[in-house]
């Protein structure tokens, strides 16, 4: 009984958030504005506009950049490795790495909090139907390991899967931890190289980390096909 009322009482707080959040998009000029700057930076796809933006804030850039992963995670599918290359550039790789790895992990909360009290309608209206029976497809095919081994992967989105993992009856202690060890390759990489990007090094980088996201892609759909042809016979 005393469960039940927590939750209730946290879906009404956390409805009454979003519902506070919406108002002042539409109705204060500076949210909206400021909403829309950002949404018009993350489209810009280039890292250095992102860094720009952070960097204007002086001694609040760290809270401004964590604040932005965070949004980035509500709003999936916004891109996060644009956070994660400016901070690196900003505050140096292994200081970079740290606030992207630790406000990554404050985003994948928050999602997982809010599939967990809301639940799917709410979910698929943040992101998208598709995506989520995708993510529910991969978490039945690798069960426990799921969120690990989606964490690796560079081509699965980091916010679906969150999402995704707070519709399940996973407990959040798991999920995090799970989340932690995933992320840290990536980030430690996609950190060091963010700290020396600059002109054509970074196309040259870019080009690199989608060659890289597609050749696992590939060998994850020809483990697939080799394992539904050997259940044919």
């Amino acid at each position: 009984m005393k469960e039940k009322l927590l939750q209730h009482k946290s879906k009404i707080i956390l409805l009454g958030i979003i519902l506070i959040s919406v108002l002042l998009y539409f109705f204060n000029p500076n949210v909206n504005q400021f909403i829309n700057n950002v949404v018009s930076m993350f489209a810009t796809g280039d890292f250095e506009v992102v860094r720009d933006f952070i960097d204007e804030y002086g001694t609040y850039a760290m809270l401004v950049s964590a604040a932005l992963m965070v949004f980035q995670s509500i709003a999936a599918p916004l891109p996060a490795f644009l956070i994660t290359f400016a901070n690196a550039n900003l505050f140096g790789w292994w200081q970079g790495a740290i606030l992207s790895w630790s406000s990554a992990m404050l985003g994948a909360a928050v999602c997982f909090y809010i599939s967990r009290t809301l639940g799917r309608d709410v979910v698929e209206r943040l992101t998208s139907k598709a995506g989520l029976e995708s993510v529910d497809r991969f978490f039945e095919k690798y069960g426990r390991q799921s969120i690990l081994i989606a964490r690796l992967l560079p081509f699965m989105s980091f916010d679906l899967v969150s999402y995704a993992a707070g519709l399940t009856s996973m407990d959040f202690i798991p999920f995090f931890i799970a989340t932690g060890i995933g992320q840290l390759p990536a980030t430690i990489i996609y950190s060091y190289v963010g700290g020396m990007l600059t002109g054509g090094a970074r196309l040259l980088v870019t080009g690199l980390l989608i060659l890289f996201a597609l050749s696992i892609l590939i060998v994850l759909l020809r483990n697939i096909y080799n394992s539904r042809e050997s259940k044919k016979y």
